[in-house]
């Protein structure tokens, strides 16, 4: 049943809405979540959950299922077919949970949805938002439904084509890429490490592979024209071009596949009045260091918290420094994107005077741990 009011209205039950929603349950408040899919994901798109984010959902109570269900993992590496250039570590880092989670997205809202659930909260669907209407107190949102419900505050967390940030005045500029990317789940028969993510520098272009928890691996490849319905001889081909050269993995099933165009792009603002971002509906950008969920996750705790605060006390300030904060993190997150996806994409005469400086810069220790730390989500720890 559609409530006529609630403290905050989250609009989209990805992973970020779920978190936002999960915070709020946990402080106490009043939530209604809408999403106008009638089910939530069943793919496993993003896969991966970097250290920092890891701390952060402890606070809302989500991370040891995430470990227990996911893949741990402690080792990254950018390669060159089977040459090291970087390699990075995360087992030495300062932070409880010194590894990547491998885990897909399709699990992650799964255990972030029951999170909610034991939390007294649920899911509205489908239903979408229309409109949203400011008033002195609060916002009003309009549901195709004809439903209205009154909130405090309304998050946006409706994705990068997100309709409250529009509603909202909210603009997010920025580039689409000549780049598409490819996303692959594949089974093979052996050839490639079930302990490393690897991001292969190839003169044919970028690759990222990565195990996931039940034997399959994970594929991301930047082309220039992707297609809609990889198949295996497609992902065979990726890595014969661009993977590793001794083991000779054999593609034996897609498991799934899919494509999509590389945005960069970030939101001038995160706050409209009542009205704030979150997820890809505040930035978007390659996927070159498995970042974008990440930094959403983290907007979220980071917001709920906010949110608290001034539904409690009538304090807004922590409302306009998640804004001018977890922005400034975006656009830090996005930059580390770009400059993978720019150096990956150099001209080919290039290429292997690229892999030859950055081996000689991963050589040393500072940039291993340099770079562990901006995977990780703590550049500056």
């Amino acid at each position: 049943m559609i409530p006529e009011s609630a403290d905050v209205v989250v609009v989209g039950a990805g992973p970020v809405g779920l978190a936002v929603a999960a915070g709020l349950r946990l402080h106490g408040h009043s939530v209604a979540v809408v999403d106008r899919q009638a089910a939530g994901a069943n793919t496993s798109r993003a896969c991966v959950i970097h250290p920092r984010t890891l701390e952060m959902l402890d606070q809302i109570g989500a991370t040891k299922r995430l470990v227990d269900e996911g893949l741990e993992l402690e080792e990254f590496a950018v390669r060159d077919a089977d040459r090291r250039l970087i390699p990075v570590g995360f087992a030495e880092l300062p932070t409880k949970y010194p590894f990547i989670v491998m885990i897909p997205q399709s699990d992650t809202e799964r255990i972030l949805l029951e999170r909610l659930e034991e939390l007294g909260g649920s899911v509205l669907r489908p239903y979408a938002a229309t409109a949203v209407t400011q008033t002195v107190d609060g916002a009003e949102v309009t549901l195709d439904s004809g439903d209205v419900i009154k909130a405090k505050y309304v998050v946006a967390a409706d994705g990068m084509n997100s309709t409250v940030r529009e509603l909202a005045g909210l603009r997010m500029p920025g580039n689409t890429l000549q780049l598409s990317c490819s996303l692959i789940d594949v089974r093979v028969d052996g050839g490639l490490p079930l302990d490393e993510v690897a991001l292969y520098f190839s003169n044919e272009g970028l690759l990222v592979v990565a195990p996931l928890p039940d034997g399959s691996f994970r594929l991301v490849a930047e082309v220039h024209d992707a297609p809609e319905h990889p198949d295996a001889a497609y992902a065979q081909q990726l890595l014969i071009d661009r993977g590793p050269r001794k083991t000779s993995p054999k593609v034996t099933e897609v498991v799934w596949g899919s494509r999509f165009r590389i945005h960069e792009r970030v939101a001038d603002e995160y706050r409209a009045g009542r009205i704030l971002l979150a997820g890809d509906a505040a930035h978007t950008h390659s996927p070159a260091g498995g970042q974008g969920m990440n930094l959403g996750l983290r907007d979220a705790v980071t917001l709920a918290d906010a949110l608290s605060v001034a539904l409690t006390r009538g304090d807004e300030a922590d409302l306009d420094a998640y804004a001018t904060n977890s922005r400034a993190e975006a656009v830090r997150v996005i930059g580390l994107a770009h400059r993978l996806t720019r150096l990956a994409n150099l001209p080919r005469p290039l290429r292997q005077v690229r892999n030859t400086i950055v081996g000689l810069a991963g050589r040393q220790q500072k940039v291993q741990v340099k770079f562990a730390k901006q995977l990780a989500g703590f550049p500056e720890r």
